[in-house]
């Protein structure tokens, strides 16, 4: 049997293989456009539009921390990711592996994985699709917090979203970031009880995001 945190990391990994998956849509008899979520139900694609508000951007700069020494090159895309080997171990995704690299925190439930495409999606085109294709796997995800950073000279996306899934309470805190090279995930996951406790780890690793020349 899988212990709770091995359950809680094959399920998030099943949902993020959904989670980037092409969006779902169907026409209606009178023409009205609608996403279908895995539960069965559906929303009028333009009902999320309607409640959206402007995403807010943080006028404070973020940088790449001191300890965060080790740089991991995309191969898809000119970006790469400093990170502090230390306490952060990662790996290659393979060939059923949505993710380019899946990372852990050496000592602790958080796990993240960079998700990269050569695709140029705008941002907040980029913020529908994942969260209309979170949806999927789990049809309550919301985004909690979101906001425009630039780091390291990058404007990137900071979203964060909480869910249940098979009883299961979760969070994902990531920069989406896109260029005319390509797409980035840069997402990190852990149970929604311990997100708090590990946001400093988490907001120095994702400030290691940087552009590649």
């Amino acid at each position: 049997t899988f212990s709770m945190n091995k359950t809680i990391l094959v399920l998030i990994f099943l949902f993020f293989v959904s989670f980037i998956q092409a969006q779902q849509t169907a026409i209606t008899e009178t023409g009205e456009q609608v996403i279908l979520y895995k539960d069965g139900t559906w929303k009028y694609q333009n009902q999320e539009q309607e409640i959206e508000k402007e995403i807010p951007t943080n006028s404070i700069p973020f940088n790449k921390d001191a300890e965060s020494t080790f740089l991991l090159k995309s191969n898809k895309v000119n970006v790469g990711f400093w990170l502090n080997p230390k306490i952060w171990t990662f790996k290659k995704g393979t060939e059923k592996d949505a993710a380019e690299y899946k990372l852990q925190l050496k000592a602790g439930d958080l796990y993240g994985m960079i998700i990269s495409e050569k695709v140029e999606i705008p941002l907040e085109t980029l913020k529908s699709i994942a969260l209309n294709n979170g949806r999927k796997a789990a049809p309550d995800l919301k985004i909690t917090k979101e906001e425009y950073r630039i780091v390291n000279g990058l404007k990137v996306l900071l979203l964060q979203m909480n869910g249940t899934m098979e009883g299961i309470k979760f969070s994902y805190y990531g920069y989406y970031f896109s260029n005319t090279n390509g797409t980035v995930q840069f997402v990190t996951y852990t149970s929604t009880n311990l997100i708090a406790s590990y946001l400093p780890k988490i907001e120095v690793l994702l400030n290691g995001i940087v552009e590649l020349n």
